[in-house]
């Protein structure tokens, strides 16, 4: 087997916009793994929230990757923490497994995706739901900041009445705003709300009654993280850059349902590497978020097709 790794700069179509700051462009490191007539792929997104960088996590994954006859998606699980660099080796070497072993793909050809509203004025956001909703999608996720959430979402409510909304906060929103945000948001019929406060002061979250469910984001990455996740949160959303790729990903899906907690399925901005890396967990989530590749000015080859709030694997 011969390993490599690269990162790679993907323009985006618009800026992304969320409460901590503007991104113009998708930062990804791939890992390639060849031999037996196979090239397998896996893609991670670096996350500067989690101090991750392309540099950083090429630095973490070229000493394993010099050695590539000794990788195992076992030994990795304890070669490396969970995060960016792990995700990319491990997922590489799913897919690896998967053409070696010729085993076919197994499992739905499409799934329903959300699609992002960026934050954006109040007007400029209704009209980006109307557009959207009127291409076929039925769930929007609106990215907000502390500022204007009463009217950002009444006017995105106002232009699409018939959509269902969940809203992302970023960890974004004060404690002291909760409570009355939270039921001004069941009632506009919002659906859940993500991340409200920043995952090391969430402990708030268990001194009241949740109107909405609420979902971790940053606040959970690995099944290390579900004792203190416990009573503060209802969903969990499962992203493989935070668990270090499918391996942990499958094992915090199951923990968590065990657990009692309900599943969101999400993504970086990516391309539609990373969205079919993480495929198999679309059918356990009751939100799937992998919109990342619609971000791109131009996806890798070859892309993932998203039409009218579904992305389809062929």
């Amino acid at each position: 087997m011969r390993a490599h790794c690269s990162a790679e700069s993907w323009p985006l179509r618009t800026a992304f916009v969320i409460s901590r700051g503007a991104r113009t462009e998708a930062q990804v490191v791939v890992v390639e793994l060849q031999g037996r007539g196979v090239t397998a792929v896996g893609e991670c997104t670096p996350y500067a929230r989690y101090g991750e960088t392309p540099d950083s996590v090429l630095a973490q994954l070229q000493p394993l990757l010099a050695v590539p006859d000794s990788l195992s998606r076992e030994a990795l699980q304890a070669q490396l923490p969970a995060g960016a660099a792990r995700n990319a080796l491990d997922c590489a070497l799913w897919d690896w497994e998967r053409q070696c072993r010729n085993t076919p793909f197994a499992g739905p050809d499409s799934l329903p995706t959300v699609q992002t509203l960026v934050i954006d004025t109040p007007a400029a956001m209704a009209e980006a739901a109307r557009v959207t909703v009127a291409q076929g999608v039925e769930c929007l996720k609106l990215k907000l900041d502390d500022y204007q959430v009463a009217e950002r979402v009444a006017a995105v409510r106002a232009a699409a009445p018939g959509a269902q909304l969940v809203i992302d906060a970023n960890e974004a929103w004060p404690a002291a705003t909760l409570v009355e945000r939270c039921q001004q948001l069941r009632d506009a019929g919002v659906a859940m709300l993500e991340q409200p406060l920043p995952a090391d002061d969430d402990e708030f979250l268990e001194t009241f009654a949740h109107p909405l469910p609420i979902c971790a984001d940053e606040s959970c990455h690995t099944r290390a993280d579900l004792p203190r996740l416990q009573g503060r949160y209802e969903m969990l959303n499962i992203k493989l850059d935070k668990t270090g790729g499918l391996t942990e990903a499958l094992a915090l899906a199951e923990a968590a349902e065990a657990c009692g907690f309900a599943l969101m399925l999400g993504c970086m901005l990516c391309t539609s590497r990373a969205v079919r890396a993480a495929w198999p967990l679309g059918e356990r989530a009751r939100f799937i978020d992998l919109d990342g590749p619609t971000w791109l000015a131009r996806d890798a080859e070859p892309p993932l097709r998203f039409d009218a709030g579904r992305v389809y694997w062929t």
